[in-house]
């Protein structure tokens, strides 16, 4: 007699088959699905990642990679670049662009440059400043493709705080001008200069009169304005690579690189005449200013700039003795 009950252990071996087969099924979704996961959260982190990663085939002279960051900073479809790799080299900035070439080469002679930044111009025109690490992969096998890989970072942020930081260190806030120790910084450099070529160099110093007066008459507010009319007025009266730089509650100073006496003494009563012409006008009140300059020059090898800046402050209290409102050379 036939046995037709489907426990009976005959029909048990097909079981454990199917069992495997089924659990090979699930085991291979799963994987799928990890991968999926994976390629998911990859390209998540790619799309939220401010950086351009990019990958350039150096013979062929082909980009094979470049992240999404790319469309976003430069504001160009990553497929043109992809054609043509020129499309990357085209937006550096113009000036820039030896460096960057210069410095990308360099890859392939210490095998990473982690020190790259230049400017590139997007397509709204905007300047972009970048940070361009790249690598190459050392182990790669004789007679393989030779794959440099990056990470062009948007530093724009930081270098326009760098530059407002370097503003703020240098510059005198209320008048714009140098401040003190800038203009120090900078004075000794053309000294040094000077010293070395041989060349003249002149030093000014200039005193607004009776400032305190202004102050007390007119307000503190008022004393402001006539400070900054007087650095204006420095702008518009010295010449190209003069410097100019408040030094003092109402002192203000300027070095004159390649200028002998008599072209100094020109600049300076330029100057005391740009400021003889401005006027300043306080509730109905209108007043003019005066100012007591004292000047002198390059005169001996040895000479030092703290003794060209005594020489001046002594020609300046000179030119207020005798009535001030004067240029008195010392």
């Amino acid at each position: 007699m036939v046995n037709k009950n489907p426990h009976t252990p005959s029909a048990l071996p097909q079981w454990p088959e199917a069992a495997q087969t089924l659990m090979a099924l699930m085991h291979a979704q799963g994987e799928v699905a990890r991968l999926t996961e994976r390629e998911q959260l990859f390209s998540s982190l790619l799309v939220s990642v401010n950086a351009v990663l990019w990958a350039y085939d150096w013979d062929s002279r082909q980009v094979l990679y470049v992240s999404p960051a790319y469309e976003r900073i430069f504001g160009r479809p990553a497929g043109l670049l992809l054609a043509d790799c020129n499309r990357w080299r085209d937006s550096i900035y113009p000036d820039d662009l030896e460096y960057a070439e210069r410095s990308l080469a360099l890859v392939l002679e210490k095998g990473a440059v982690e020190d790259r930044e230049y400017r590139i111009i997007d397509a709204q025109g905007q300047v972009r400043w970048l940070s361009d690490k790249c690598f190459i992969n050392r182990n790669a096998e004789p007679g393989q493709r030779l794959i440099v890989v990056g990470i062009a970072e948007d530093i724009t942020e930081k270098k326009q705080l760098e530059t407002e930081l370097q503003r703020l260190a240098t510059t005198d806030v209320l008048t714009q001008s140098s401040n003190r120790r800038h203009f120090f910084e900078c004075a000794n450099r053309e000294f040094e200069q000077a010293r070395l070529q041989g060349s003249p160099l002149a030093f000014l110093l200039l005193d607004i009169d009776d400032f305190k007066v202004i102050n007390d008459t007119y307000g503190h507010p008022e004393g402001d304005i006539v400070l900054q009319r007087i650095a204006e007025s420095g702008r518009a009266a010295l010449r190209r690579g003069d410097l100019f730089g408040r030094i003092g509650g109402e002192e203000f100073a300027a070095v004159f690189p390649g200028c002998t006496a008599d072209m100094a003494r020109q600049v300076a009563e330029r100057l005391q005449r740009e400021i003889q012409r401005q006027h300043f006008s306080h509730q109905g009140q209108t007043f003019t200013i005066t100012v007591s300059q004292g000047l002198t020059g390059l005169l001996a090898e040895d000479e030092s700039l703290d003794n060209l800046f005594a020489r001046a402050d002594s020609a300046m209290y000179e030119a207020k003795r005798q009535g001030k409102n004067r240029i008195i050379s010392g």
